[in-house]
């Protein structure tokens, strides 16, 4: 049973911020946010309440000769809604990640596996780009390297959109890729492996950067055969000399660069606080899916077999054309089924 003075403390709350809205006072940006936020909990919580208190006058009518039989036909439909109510409702009030509004920054690096694993790397970032694409978000490439055979040795690109970071979160971690390579005249199945890291874009107030603490360079820059990549000497390297973080960026204007690349720092400086928190909150580290950690196998993409299979949640999936086409919802609604499954569990726990 879900606690009502809960649900009358948030329902205020709203109100609250709703008046202050109208009338214009204090930080209207933060006002707008935490209202945005706490629209859609509120319409769970009206019709759950109203579906209770349905139930509850419909309980009322049975002392009723008169309405009686109707109270005795209404009460198990309104029952029987009652489960899927409150199933939704908990679903609303879960905590919530700050950072899952939030546009993301993804990069993706070859692990074992040599050529093909540069190959496998520069297959994942296209499946990224076609689901971004899919859902009208924008994806920006600001840093790639390319090897010889037209693989990634690196690439980091920020993608914009609504909800972008709540729905790539759980793309962290090792990718393994079992297929025969083109390379390969055998006809032998490799296995090898990409990285992948998501980072939620950090906002000025998250991060401060101390000027002293950084070493700025500018390049020439160049790329395998020169694709992609301007020949031009506005690249920028950024140094974050107290962690020894290094960004680049590779743009035509050396101001855009220096933009980018303070950008793609402070996103992997806040990535670092967040997983330092998460690290001291050691049963909230279980709720995740999987550890989160990086070099933690998560998926396995089976070419031969046309198989798909997400091993922190046991799913499989015959559809690996579809997937690398940028088909990727059915894996990450199932994985953010299983975390909210997770979650809830921990609260009535």
């Amino acid at each position: 049973m879900i606690a009502h003075d809960r649900l009358h403390q948030i329902t205020q709350r709203f109100q609250y911020l709703e008046a202050r809205m109208s009338e214009g006072g204090g930080d209207i940006a933060a006002l707008g946010r935490e209202y945005s936020d706490l629209r859609p909990v509120v319409d769970q919580i009206t019709a759950y309440l109203r579906l209770c208190d349905d139930i509850a006058g419909a309980q009322e009518m049975l002392t009723d000769p008169d309405m009686r039989a109707l109270a005795e036909e209404e009460l198990p439909v309104l029952r029987a809604r009652l489960p899927e109510a409150e199933h939704a409702l908990q679903l609303a009030l879960l905590p919530r990640d700050a950072a899952d509004a939030r546009p993301a920054m993804i990069e993706i690096r070859p692990g074992t596996g040599g050529d093909e694993a540069a190959l496998f790397a520069g297959d994942l970032l296209r499946m990224y780009q076609r689901y971004a694409e899919a859902r009208g978000w924008t994806f920006q490439i600001v840093e790639m390297q390319e090897t010889e055979l037209g693989g990634i040795k690196e690439v980091v690109a920020m993608i914009k959109g609504d909800g972008v970071f709540a729905r790539l979160k759980f793309e962290s971690g090792v990718h393994r890729v079992q297929r025969v390579p083109s390379t390969e005249s055998g006809g032998r199945i490799h296995t090898s492996a990409a990285t992948v890291a998501v980072l939620p874009e950090a906002e000025d107030v998250d991060i401060h950067i101390d000027p002293n603490d950084l070493r700025i360079d500018t390049m020439r820059a160049s790329g395998a055969g020169g694709q992609h990549v301007n020949t031009t000497d506005s690249a920028v390297r950024i140094t974050h000399i107290p962690t020894g973080l290094v960004v680049m960026s590779s743009e035509k204007s050396q101001h855009q660069n220096r933009a980018i690349a303070m950008q793609v720092l402070k996103s992997r400086l806040f990535d670092l606080e967040r997983q330092r928190a998460d690290s001291e909150r050691a049963a909230s580290r279980k709720a995740q899916v999987g550890s989160g950690d990086r070099s933690e196998r998560i998926r396995t993409y089976n070419f031969p077999q046309g198989r798909l299979t997400d091993h922190r949640i046991g799913l499989t999936l015959y559809k690996l054309d579809q997937v690398m086409q940028g088909d990727l919802d059915d894996v990450i609604d199932a994985l953010i089924s299983d975390h909210q499954a997770t979650l809830l569990a921990e609260m009535e726990g």
